[in-house]
């Protein structure tokens, strides 16, 4: 039977399925329910903007979007957009999707917290960005039905999101502070981390090789 909440369908292929019950049992609840509503948001945003996404891929860059959060997927220290990007990748391959169709899903989850670009591309990243966007900071939330939102935080609760969702990054990104350079994840370590003070663009200007 297909799950529909706010009128979005639920994708039910057996990948769709599958990666529902991996995040589920490797992501926290508020991970888990973050990235079921970033899909239903960006679903009804891209329907809004006039987007065609595909459902499944926009779906699986909505489940794997910020797992990398959570579970160390790299053996090398990188940007955990980037962790889950490439897990993403490899669970797409593994089940005989397309090199465009991974790519696809890798670049939404790669991109989803670099402002600016998403919105330009292809559909699936667009609208990724859009629903990630929606749920964190409420970009386009007062352009939505009511009944709608209170649809989707019936079947998938915020909680205390926004103090719960914080935590989240510090717990996943403290350890690795120098893969926030340049990023606006750096903006959770410097309120959250004391000491923490990021590296700027000037720093490493002034602090090349090249002579003064």
């Amino acid at each position: 039977m297909t799950e529909i909440i706010a009128g979005v369908a639920i994708p039910q292929t057996p990948a769709a399925a599958e990666a529902t019950s991996f995040v589920q049992k490797m992501t926290s609840p508020l991970i888990f329910h973050h990235s079921r509503r970033v899909f239903i948001f960006s679903m009804l945003r891209a329907h809004a903007l006039g987007l065609q996404p595909d459902p499944e891929l926009l779906y699986l860059a909505a489940l794997f979007h910020d797992t990398g959060l959570s579970t160390p997927y790299s053996d090398v220290e990188q940007r955990f957009e980037l962790d889950g990007a490439d897990h993403a990748r490899k669970f797409l391959l593994d089940r005989g999707f397309s090199d465009t169709a991974t790519e696809v899903v890798w670049t939404a989850i790669a991109l989803h917290t670099t402002p600016g670009i998403p919105g330009r591309m292809g559909a699936e990243v667009a609208a990724t960005n859009f629903g990630v966007l929606t749920d964190v900071v409420g970009l386009g939330l007062g352009e939505l039905n009511r009944e709608q939102v209170e649809e989707i935080t019936a079947a998938h609760p915020r909680g205390d999101f926004k103090n719960e969702f914080l935590r989240a990054f510090v717990d996943g990104l403290s350890h690795r502070p120098d893969t926030t350079y340049g990023t606006v994840n750096a903006d959770v370590l410097e309120h959250f981390v004391p000491g923490f003070r990021r590296t700027s663009m000037v720093d490493r200007i002034m602090g090349s090789v090249w002579p003064q």
